[in-house]
Parts: structure tokens; sequence; C-alpha cells
């Protein structure tokens, strides 16, 4: 199925479910016959940027790169969807600036509820002291200024959640109406 390639660019606390969201619009799109590709931060940071380390400079480089190959997959009818923290507005504003068809999904999330999520332990890590510049601790957060769609993660479900993501590419004409894509 042809469709208009996009950038779906998730982001929000660690524990606020980006990457849950991700992997069940991924496969909600895959089984309407649309090309799609998930970036995951933590895979893209172990292959695509290794080496790199958690300065604002790092961060920053990490989420252009993730931006670029996003950029270049939507150009090619590709759905994109990213799943990394990029807590910085400054470099997302820039993400969205260099890709054409850009949907922002703030993935929201308390930070108390991110922290019961925490299965890693990396929350208790940071509040102990043992990681430094950890985002929503001793790292600012900050939250999109006109996220295209909001998922509050801690009222409503998965299947809520991707359903709003989903309606948004419909309506923007980046994948056929539910009904257009069975007929």
């Amino acid at each position: 199925m042809d469709t208009l390639g996009a950038t779906v660019w998730t982001t929000g606390l660690s524990g606020s479910g980006k990457t849950t969201i991700a992997r069940e619009l991924e496969r909600q799109l895959r089984e309407r016959g649309v090309k799609v590709e998930i970036l995951d931060g933590d895979i893209v940071r172990t292959n695509l940027s290794k080496g790199l380390g958690f300065s604002k400079e790092d961060r920053d480089t990490n989420i252009r790169r993730i931006g670029f190959v996003a950029n270049l997959l939507s150009r090619n009818g590709v759905i994109a969807i990213t799943a990394a923290i990029s807590p910085y507005r400054s470099i997302r504003d820039e993400v969205r600036a260099g890709t054409e068809r850009f949907i922002e999904v703030y993935v929201k999330a308390p930070l108390e509820v991110c922290e019961s999520r925490d299965v890693k332990g990396m929350y208790a890590k940071a509040r102990a002291g043992e990681i430094k510049g950890f985002t929503g601790i001793d790292d600012p957060y900050e939250e999109p200024a006109a996220a295209e769609v909001v998922c509050e993660t801690d009222n409503e479900n998965v299947a809520q959640s991707v359903a709003k993501i989903v309606a948004e590419l419909e309506r923007r004409g980046h994948i056929p109406r539910e009904a257009a894509a069975i007929a």
C-alpha cells in the first residue's frame, strides 16, 4: 500500500509509555499494509550513536541522528515512529523544522507514575545519586509547547492512546481511513 510517509515523534519521560505505544501503533499500521519502522531511542543509541554520553550536546546529537533517519524514511513513504525521551524542546523543534511531515506525540505521565513503572530501577539510582543528569530527576524534561497528539498514559490505555495517533495520521492523509483500508 502506498502511503504518504510521516514522522511520528513520541516524546516523554522514561517510563511514560513511548515504546509500548510505538509497538502497538506499528502493529496496527502493519495490519493495514502500511510501511512502518520504529526508531527506539535505546536501540539507536546502541547502534547509531554508540559512544555518546548523556550531556546535553550528546543528547542533542543523538536526537539529530534519529531525526535524520526518520526524515529519510518518511520521505520514502514509510511511517517512521520514534520512541526517544528527547527532553529538550529546542532540539525537537529543530528536527520538526527539518522534517516535512512531522507529528509530535507527547506521551504524558506524572513522574511518580513513570517511577512506579521503572523495571530497570533507573529512577531509584538517579534519586540515590548513582546516576547523574537523569531526565526528570536532576535534568529537565521540557514538555512540548504544541504537540499534535497528547497521550495521557496514566488516564488512558494503550488502545486509546494509539487510536488518537491513528486518527491524526488519517486526518492528515498519511494513511487511509480504516474503511478505505479494508475496501
